[in-house]
């Protein structure tokens, strides 16, 4: 397929997710999360090894992307690193409560849900790495407590962060532009780049392997080719989309 990459409005990415969860699409959302967790994982890995930055925070907002968080988590920990996450809100869904129980029985630790900032600080201080998936596309500004000041703890933090599909605080479609959301070092989007990313500077990786071909054609996608078998490919730094 031919053409530049498809980035995606709120609504498109709304539309494509619904459909891949739908008859025709035939996903679960568990299938979805594993797969996107996976990808997470394996971007964080490829660009920073257990070696040098093998405790890693990962950071879980209360909705779709905290269970891709979790799963990040989970996979990490087989991979070797020393995951921890932070969870201030968890979710209520039974399909949170299981994550839950597979990251426990990987012994990681996942720490108590807290009414002030001392929890994420302290284990800022014992990380080297953030995985930031606390707000997915569905975010609209402003951002709320708790989560105001945790994105204000992890930007001081100096620490590196890798962000899950939009970098937390921004607009899905302005970007940063409030100037409230993280800086990370490196984005994996899931499924196509969505439009907020354009501006982004750092190391950009696709994480859509699951899409199918039937799906990239209808919507236009022009996904690029994934490299053997992995579940991430990087994009190159100011990659033009399709506006």
């Amino acid at each position: 397929m031919s053409g530049a990459i498809r980035y995606l409005t709120a609504r498109l990415a709304q539309q494509i997710d619904e459909e891949l969860m739908s008859a025709t699409g035939a996903f679960s959302l568990d299938q979805l999360m594993e797969l996107a967790g996976l990808a997470c994982a394996q971007t964080l890995a490829t660009c920073y090894k257990k070696d040098t930055h093998p405790r890693v925070l990962v950071c879980c907002g209360p909705g779709n992307q905290g269970g891709d968080g979790l799963v990040a988590a989970r996979h990490l920990g087989m991979f070797g690193y020393n995951p921890t996450v932070w969870y201030p809100k968890p979710g209520s869904k039974e399909i949170y409560q299981r994550l839950q129980a597979q990251c426990r029985n990987m012994r990681i630790p996942i720490l108590a849900p807290s009414t002030d900032a001392t929890s994420l600080r302290d284990a800022l201080a014992r990380s080297d790495v953030v995985l930031d998936a606390i707000f997915g596309f569905s975010f609209k500004p402003p951002v709320r407590a708790p989560f105001d000041d945790a994105l204000k703890l992890i930007t001081d933090s100096k620490l590196p962060i890798v962000s899950v599909d939009i970098p937390s605080g921004w607009d899905v479609e302005d970007g940063n532009a409030a100037g409230v959301g993280l800086e990370p070092d490196v984005l994996i989007s899931l499924t196509a780049p969505k439009e907020g990313s354009r501006e982004f500077k750092g190391r950009h990786f696709l994480g859509g392997r699951f899409v199918p071909k039937a799906m990239n054609e209808k919507f236009e996608l022009n996904l690029p080719e994934y490299p053997g078998f992995d579940q991430i490919v990087e994009l190159a730094p100011g990659a033009p989309g399709k506006l």
